[in-house]
């Protein structure tokens, strides 16, 4: 039982990981609002935010998903 002990580790920091990487795409989005003083990305001078905030919330939340729970042995 050692070995899905170990699993069972992985998946937190798995987890883990990913939940920093949503709160790292919000910090990044929220930070950029304040220092440019604009909440609209998609005006045309705003377009290059969408690179950086979206795959990581976007994985963020994929992860999240994915190893939220543990999987159902049979």
């Amino acid at each position: 039982m050692a070995e899905g002990e170990g699993a069972g580790f992985a998946r937190k920091v798995t987890l883990g990981f990913f939940t920093l990487l949503l709160i790292a795409g919000i910090a990044v989005y929220w930070i950029w609002g304040v220092l440019y003083g604009t909440w609209n990305p998609l005006e045309q001078g705003n377009m290059g935010i969408y690179t950086i905030y979206v795959p990581l919330v976007g994985f963020g939340i994929i992860g999240i998903l994915l190893y939220r729970r543990t999987p159902q042995t049979a």
